[in-house]
């Protein structure tokens, strides 16, 4: 008999297919190899879009997407999921509907509500039902400060203690608000992790130059991956924070715009922090 226990850890993420190859599912394979899971895959729109912006967005037949999410999870024993980009409401609802019949396995939620260039990504009705019914499933959700503000629903209210709160309130186990979006940000970076009864815990990163394509992805499928290895959040947050950070240390460009980040470079190299 086939015994799954000896393997790598699998991760299901699950988004959107970026053509060329620095944001979306190729992003959350190569973060979470590197990060010593395995990344199992389901689609849910393809995407026509370069380094520069999105100018399409079409989304997978919410059957097919469905079929692809339970495949997996009858076949294989996942240990995390990450969502990414959701693209349509019945996505969003299919992807709902199969969550809550395996609720016991962690999700972590990348809100992707709007492209690099700008293009948006999710019109309220999608936002709306973020907000009411998957955030509540997460036990991790990673806004930027942009994201933050539209799925707290703040009225322009940028405060971050207040934005956490109100995504807390929202059934979200914990929040990692990233502050690479800060226009106030200076020269540094300041994450900021958010649970329950708990001060808020800052991560300060050295800002770096230029703008890079998939951060967001690769942050996000690193702490997955390290939550699916058996890591606790807090730890899997600072390790995919110090792995994220490598990768756009060492991000190349292939086209006209945004860099990418050099996802399976940090680990076989070292971390700055260790002098690697």
């Amino acid at each position: 008999m086939y015994d799954k226990s000896h393997h790598p850890p699998v991760v299901l993420a699950i988004g959107g297919h970026d053509p060329g190859g620095g944001a979306g599912i190729q992003a959350d394979i190569e973060a979470i190899a590197a990060n010593g899971c395995h990344a199992a895959t389901a689609l849910t729109c393809l995407t026509i879009q370069d380094s520069c912006n999105v100018s399409q967005l079409l989304p997978i037949d919410v059957s097919i997407l469905k079929d692809q999410i339970n495949a997996t999870l009858g076949d294989c024993r996942v240990a995390a999921v990450k969502i990414g980009l959701v693209g349509s409401l019945p996505a969003a609802q299919a992807i709902i509907d199969i969550l809550r019949h395996h609720s016991t396995i962690p999700v972590v939620f990348d809100p992707v509500l709007a492209a690099g260039g700008g293009s948006e990504l999710a019109d309220q009705d999608l936002i709306d039902c973020l907000r009411q019914t998957l955030i509540p499933l997460c036990r991790l959700l990673t806004p930027n400060q942009p994201e933050a503000v539209r799925l707290a629903g703040s009225n322009g209210v940028r405060d971050y203690d207040i934005m956490a709160s109100r995504l807390l309130e929202l059934g979200a186990e914990s929040v990692l608000i990233t502050g690479s979006h800060d226009p106030d940000g200076g020269s540094e970076i300041i994450h900021r992790l958010y649970q329950p009864s708990r001060p808020p815990t800052l991560s300060r990163w050295q800002r770096l130059a230029g703008e890079y394509h998939g951060s967001g992805c690769t942050l996000t499928s690193a702490i997955a991956a390290r939550m699916a290895t058996g890591e606790a959040l807090p730890a899997a947050v600072e390790q995919g924070l110090a792995y994220s950070w490598s990768a756009v240390a060492q991000g190349f460009r292939t086209g006209r715009c945004q860099a990418i980040p050099e996802r399976l470079g940090p680990i076989r190299r070292g971390h700055p922090h260790d002098g690697g």
